[in-house]
């Protein structure tokens, strides 16, 4: 008679508790014999910025988690704008075919979807003011974890999900290094009453584009308008200063890089009210080899894995698809944690190879596309900056299926069998 030994008893730690640490510690739950504990350097846990994209590839990890039915906040992003930002021109509509998805694409409030994700993780899983700064391999017994306020726990796997800013993955992988890419974001919510009789147009998501600059309108449900303006600073010159996250900007700084634009969007800028500007610098690294360390005992999901600051506008789901997908894996294979990590690994870098391999093409051409026009026009060089329908299909993301896909490697794992 065959004896199915019970799972090892796993002792994780999550460190990070934004979308994909949540996420993770959710999927983490279902599976017996796992203690999971977050460790969140925050002392309140609030979720930094302002919206957030709910498409098919974050609807279909949020099912498969239990968590889809919470989020019911948002407004439906049927219709995507892409205009001229100085002279006003349509340079792209796409229209969403409706017939396609169960639940309609959405643009929400980040803090909605932290709370709905907060709504399925169990009381006592999360440590707040727990700011990881050293980890040691201890070998069999565990990575030693130390934090800012003198505490030391051991875990037998460790998960970053911290962040760009990963400090998992700069201890783990000692030689990794992000830059900043010269991009700067900045963010804020507003009432759309204080905005809705300056255009119309601003009521429909959409991007609003000059050359080396774009800003960003989009409802985001309850009453609420969001704004994400992002220019282009010499990383040379601002790099050293610059923090990835959320740091308080004064008006006059943010409006004085979009004086280019309509008069209508200059003035939505000026009714932000003071400290309402939140600033986030995107910082890039280069492809990892692999997505887990010292001998299967940690390992990378969300921006920490792959640096790509915020290219896709999915990174929330991405995330999240990671921490389900390394779940799964731990169950198929009992918390063996030398067979499911690099199963996990074998499913999720190439998806982030394809990612950084599309990123390169498409920068590549539109070089290719500025130097064929020889000197080109304001209006010329913003329509090269535009991705519209006929490009590449980006449903591999978009739409991904992240059930699918497991059960595609189940399937081949059990043909290996």
């Amino acid at each position: 008679m065959t004896v199915n030994p019970s799972p090892r008893h796993l002792r994780v730690a999550i460190i990070g508790g934004g979308p994909g640490g949540l996420a993770t510690a959710i999927a983490l739950s279902k599976i017996p014999n796992i203690t999971v504990t977050i460790y969140e350097q925050a002392s309140v846990l609030r979720e930094v910025g302002a919206g957030i994209s709910i498409g098919d590839n974050t609807w279909n990890v949020l099912e498969l988690l239990g968590v889809a039915d919470t989020l019911t906040s948002g407004h439906p992003t049927w219709v995507i704008l892409n205009m001229n930002g100085r002279s006003g021109e349509e340079l792209g509509r796409r229209e969403k075919p409706r017939h396609e998805t169960k639940r309609p694409p959405v643009r929400t409030q980040r803090t909605k979807l932290q709370s709905a994700l907060l709504a399925h993780v169990k009381p006592g899983v999360i440590q707040l003011s727990k700011r990881l700064v050293r980890m040691v391999d201890k070998g069999h017994e565990g990575v030693e974890l130390h934090f800012e306020d003198g505490s030391v726990t051991t875990a037998d796997l460790v998960i970053g999900a911290d962040g760009i800013r990963s400090v998992v993955r700069d201890t783990a992988w000692p030689n990794y290094e992000i830059k900043f890419t010269g991009t700067t974001i900045w963010r804020t919510l507003l009432p759309w009453d204080e905005v809705k009789d300056l255009d119309p147009r601003f009521g429909i998501t959409g991007w609003w584009h000059t050359p080396t600059t774009h800003v960003y309108f989009s409802p985001v449900g309850e009453g609420l308008w969001e704004i994400a303006s992002r220019a282009w600073q010499d990383p040379a010159v601002h790099g050293a200063s610059k923090k990835s996250w959320g740091v308080p900007v004064e008006n006059a700084h943010v409006e004085s890089h979009f004086t280019e634009y309509l008069p209508s969007i200059m003035e939505a800028l000026a009714r932000v009210p003071p400290g309402g500007w939140r600033e986030f610098a995107a910082f890039a690294g280069p492809e990892l080899a692999q997505l887990t360390a010292w001998n299967n005992k940690v390992v990378l999901v969300g921006d920490s894995s792959h640096a790509l600051s915020g290219a896709f506008g999915s990174g929330a789901g991405f995330a999240m698809e990671d921490g389900w997908i390394l779940a799964q894996a731990l169950a198929y294979w009992k918390n063996d944690t030398s067979k499911a990590l690099p199963l996990f690994d074998a499913i999720r870098l190439p998806y982030y190879s394809r990612m950084y391999a599309h990123l390169a093409s498409e920068a590549n051409k539109r070089t290719a596309k500025l130097k064929a026009l020889g000197n080109p026009t304001f209006d010329e060089r913003v329509r090269n900056k535009i991705i519209t329908d006929g490009g590449k299909d980006m449903s591999w993301i978009y739409k991904n299926d992240i059930g699918t896909v497991w059960k595609e490697w189940v399937e081949r794992l059990e043909g290996a069998s």
